[in-house]
């Protein structure tokens, strides 16, 4: 790396800086900024160009062209080389602009005079805030000192703009965190939420950027570093060989840690005049700078690790730790990267929604916000950038996108929205003891999903007449150690007593692909979701599996019980894990513990294979019940996690339907029961056809009960059934349409 001259660049920032402490209007001050560099640089031209909305720069100081085209002169993104700086997020230096490819001249500005062109990208944390420019009338390239020292203006520049520097009588162009924003992500816990932002880990606010003394500066550094590194070293200490992935991602810390690359960059930055804290967000907002560009996934995650490490160091240096004193608002919507199900569950019910700007539809983080029944958006690209610890937010779960800041004209459709369904609730809300029975005499159960303690209370309001499932791994999933048999006991019998004389179906534990207990070690494998996972595990590692059924029947205390076992893929499965149960039995009842007074043992069907076992499967099975989420997606071979390919298989395919249909016909003529569990069950149209084909029990969400139950009550499931087949038997793709026709038809 080339030696900078510090002088001319402490001189130029500690200008900047005596600038920002008059108290001088927002538009006076970029004024001064923009004569300040022009003068510093020797150049005829600095202008300063800011975003006014997500697609459009906007001239908003110059010192050396007209001064009338100020807030005048706009540019699309890519327009220009202006434009191409934002674009590209990176400088643009040439010697004579006019010839430069995507060139564009603008006549308001009179800058056909000026030959040589430098632009640099304004940016704070891989967020685009405008463009700083300098010409001159000599053709001339830039040199790396140069467009180094411009850089580091600009990235005062993009703190000065956070900060609100700008802001003020005269000033028409936009600020960051000042105007409304539009989100688009992925849904994946349905439901409207209102509230204020709370940061799950608030950003740290740099207010010194420009040093006084490069040496005190340098020995904080070096200190803040020295104390990164033993944190970094107690940390795979603690977490020894348990977890290989965490191993790993430390592994990539203690390497960036340790680069000398990185602390050169960042000794550099402070020489030239930044602060330490100043110096490691400019290596920060770099290495996103990057990461919007970078193809390969690999070294995307390590830039990610680089972001998560200047942050542990930046709260080092500034002393802000996750706790900044701020009192969590009263309707909190939690804002976050990503989030673990122990840390999400700490919150609770406290929360009114839920927004990542990671996650997936699977993940524990969804599982968790579903048990809780709070809105939640995933993908949210941008959020934790954009959003500060109490601002105004919607969350629209059902939709997948969130409005941050909205106007007022945004808040009232949307209250107006959350009313409505309010409404509709309270209409449901009638039907609650009332059986989902439809006009032609077909009762459906309607049963709802739980994982957690929190879910219970739903039970009784919801309608619903049993648990259909109970993801018995959360209190795996939400701890770091392997719980006891005692705690297990103590929980499973905590879920049976709240649900009084309904029914609770106890799906044995369903780990690997997305749900990692965290002191498990994972085999690293090309495709986990059809892996080493679920039952597989159980039956690998009886150990675990044999305690959760201990744990089961002794909570069960001499009730009922019923366990399914999930992803059965061969009759063989089953059998193992079917004597397995019974020989723990056969252990309890010479321990002399009391026995369940009546066994169901089932299996969830989430695989096309187990549709085809032998009669004799269907026969030793109490019930079955349709993973409907699984089973979509290896029907259809469509990733769920995936959203380019999720959204585009239709529960209501005839294809799928068909198939669905060999299921019930094969439990029919075995005389099995036979449920069907997932997302699509609490979608009253798709709920309507599954009952249509004849599934005679639903599992879902509490809050999709009600609207099952509406529609199925005003339904002839016989007249549903006949529509199918007419479907069926004129070769049409799928029936969605012919359904919402005839649910048109129906009276409320």
């Amino acid at each position: 790396m080339p030696h900078r001259t510090e002088t001319d660049s402490r001189k130029l920032l500690r200008r900047l800086r005596d600038e920002m402490s008059l108290s001088n209007p927002g538009q006076e001050r970029l004024d001064r900024i923009t004569t300040i560099i022009a003068e510093s640089m020797g150049v005829d031209v600095c202008s300063v160009y800011l975003f006014r909305d997500p697609d459009t720069l906007e001239l908003c100081a110059t010192e050396g062209l007209r001064p009338e085209s100020v807030h005048q002169t706009r540019l699309r993104l890519g327009e220009g080389l202006v434009g191409k700086v934002a674009r590209l997020a990176r400088p643009v230096n040439t010697a004579n602009a006019p010839k430069e490819p995507g060139f564009r001249f603008m006549p308001e500005t009179g800058e056909e005079v000026f030959t040589s062109f430098l632009g640099v990208p304004i940016q704070r944390l891989g967020e685009r805030l405008g463009v700083l420019v300098v010409q001159a009338k000599d053709p001339r390239l830039y040199s790396d000192d140069e467009i180094y020292g411009l850089e580091v203006v600009a990235m005062v520049i993009a703190e000065m703009t956070e900060l609100g520097a700008f802001v003020g009588e005269g000033t028409s162009f936009a600020t960051t965190h000042k105007n409304p924003i539009l989100l688009r992500g992925v849904t994946a816990q349905e439901g409207e939420a209102e509230g204020e932002v709370w940061l799950h880990e608030p950003r740290v606010v740099i207010t010194n950027l420009v040093n006084d003394d490069s040496q005190a500066e340098l020995a904080r550094l070096e200190a803040a570093v020295a104390q990164l590194r033993v944190s970094i070293d107690e940390l795979m200490a603690h977490a020894g060989s348990r977890d290989k992935e965490h191993q790993e991602i430390l592994q990539t810390y203690r390497m960036f840690a340790h680069s000398r690359g990185w602390m050169k960059r960042m000794e550099e930055d402070i020489r030239l005049g930044l602060s330490a804290e100043a110096a490691v967000e400019k290596e920060q907002s770099f290495a996103r700078a990057r990461l919007e560009t970078v193809p390969d996934a690999y070294l995307r995650d390590r830039l990610h690790d680089l972001d998560d490490l200047s942050n542990r160091l930046l709260r080092i240096l500034t002393g802000q730790g996750h706790e900044t004193g701020a009192d969590m608002p009263d309707r909190p919507i939690l804002v976050a990267r990503n989030i673990g199900p122990g840390e999400l569950l700490e919150y609770g019910r406290k929360l009114r929604g839920v927004v990542l700007e990671e996650g997936a539809v699977g993940s524990h983080a969804t599982i968790v916000a579903r048990a809780l029944a709070i809105p939640l958006v995933i993908n949210a690209a941008r959020i934790t950038t954009e959003a500060l610890n109490g601002d105004h937010i919607l969350v629209d779960g059902t939709e997948g996108i969130v409005h941050l800041r909205p106007d007022d004209a945004i808040s009232s459709a949307f209250r107006d929205k959350m009313a409505m369904q309010a409404k509709a609730q309270e209409r449901y809300a009638i039907l609650r003891d009332k059986p989902a029975k439809a006009r032609c005499g077909t009762h459906v159960k309607l049963n709802m999903n739980a994982g957690l303690m929190a879910d219970l209370p739903s039970l009784p309001s919801s309608g619903a007449e049993a648990v259909g499932l109970f993801r018995s791994e959360l209190q795996f999933l939400a701890q770091d150690r392997m719980p006891k048999r005692s705690d297990l006991v103590a929980n499973y019998a905590r879920v049976l007593d709240a649900a009084k004389d309904k029914k609770v179906y106890f799906r044995t534990l369903d780990i690997g692909s997305d749900k990692v207990m965290p002191y498990m070690n994972r085999p690293d494998e090309p495709n986990p979701a059809m892996g080493w996972r679920a039952l597989r595990v159980g039956l690998d590692k009886p150990g675990v599996l044999r305690m959760q059924l201990q744990a089961l029947i002794r909570a069960a205390n001499g009730r009922a019980l019923s366990v399914m076992f999930p992803l059965v893929a061969a009759q063989s499965e089953f059998t193992q894990a079917h004597d397995m149960l019974l020989r723990e039995i056969e252990r309890e009842r010479r321990m002399g513990h009391a026995l369940p007074e009546k066994l169901e043992i089932g299996a969830m069907l989430e695989t096309p294979s187990l549709a085809y076992a032998p009669h004799s499967f269907f026969e030793a099975v109490d019930f079955i019940s349709i993973g409907g989420n699984d089973l979509k997606q290896f029907f259809f071979a469509a990733d769920r996690e995936n959203e380019l390919v999720r959204r585009r298989y239709d529960t209501l395919s005839v294809s799928f339907l068909t198939f669905l249909q060999v299921i019930v016909d094969r439990c029919h003529e075995a005389g099995t029961d036979l449920s069907f569990c997932g997302e699509d069950a609490g979608r009253p149209i798709d709920a309507l056809a599954l009952a249509g084909i004849g599934i005679g029990a639903l599992s879902m969400r509490p809050a999709s009960i009600g609207p099952v139950k509406s529609l199925i009550r005003r339904a002839n499931l016989n007249e549903v059934s006949e529509l199918i087949a007419r479907v069926q038997a004129r070769g049409l793709e799928n029936a969605r349409p012919a359904l919402l026709d005839y649910v048109a038809t129906l009276v409320e």
